[in-house]
C-alpha cells in the first residue's frame, strides 16, 4: 500500500494574503435526518462537537468538527489517521438509522488563507457576501471557486478553510494565487 500524500505536497504563496494547502484532512460525508438523536449522537462521538451546526454553519476546532453542507447533510472533520475507525464506529452507532456514511478524505483537497485581505481573496472567486456584517467566525457556505464547486467557512477573523475536489486542487490553488498577487488588493472589504 502506497503512503497516503496530499494533492499538491504542501505548496504555499505569500501575497496580500498567505494562500496554503492543510495537507491531509480526515472526512466523511454524512447524509441522513438532521434531527435524528442517534445520529447527533454519533457525529458527537466522531467528531468531539457537542451539537450540530445551523444551516450555513461550521463547529471545528484543529483537525475535528462539523460542517453544515445541506439539510440532510454534513461533513464531518475527523485526524486522517483515524477517519477508518471514526467510520467504522458510526456506521455502527447508525445501523438502525437511514443514514449514509462515506468517507471522503482522499477525494478531496484543503486550503487555508489568511490575513488582512484574505476576504478580498475569496470574494474576488466566489459569489457571496463576504463584509464582516455578513460573514463571521463559525459561516459556511458552499458554492463556487470561479469554474468549480468549493466550501470554506471562517475559522476565526482572517482566516478561512477552503475544501474542493482533489482533482481540481492545482486549479484552486493557481486561483488563489492569483486573487492573492501583490498589489491586487482592492480594499473593499
Amino acid at each position: 500500500m502506497s503512503d497516503a500524500v496530499s494533492a499538491l505536497g504542501g505548496v504555499s504563496f505569500d501575497g496580500i494574503a498567505r494562500i496554503e494547502e492543510c495537507g491531509l484532512q480526515g472526512m466523511i460525508t454524512l447524509r441522513g435526518d438532521l434531527s435524528d438523536q442517534a445520529l447527533a449522537a454519533a457525529v458527537t462521538r466522531a467528531t468531539g462537537q457537542k451539537k450540530l451546526p445551523e444551516a450555513n454553519r461550521a463547529r471545528v476546532a484543529g483537525e475535528s468538527g462539523v460542517c453544515w453542507m445541506s439539510p440532510d447533510e454534513l461533513l464531518l472533520l475527523v485526524p486522517y489517521e483515524e477517519v477508518g475507525g471514526r467510520l467504522e464506529a458510526l456506521v455502527a452507532a447508525l445501523k438502525d438509522s437511514h443514514a449514509l456514511a462515506v468517507n471522503v478524505s482522499d477525494a478531496r483537497a484543503v486550503f487555508r488563507v489568511t490575513g488582512d485581505a484574505a476576504r478580498e481573496v475569496l470574494a474576488k472567486l466566489a459569489p457571496v457576501d463576504l463584509s464582516r456584517d455578513a460573514f463571521q467566525p463559525g459561516r459556511f457556505r458552499r458554492t463556487r471557486l470561479a469554474q468549480v464547486p468549493a466550501a470554506f467557512w471562517m475559522e476565526e477573523d482572517e482566516s478561512f478553510r477552503i475544501v474542493c475536489f482533489r482533482s481540481v486542487a492545482d486549479y484552486v490553488f493557481k486561483l488563489l494565487k492569483v486573487a492573492a498577487q501583490p498589489g491586487s488588493k482592492v480594499g473593499v472589504l
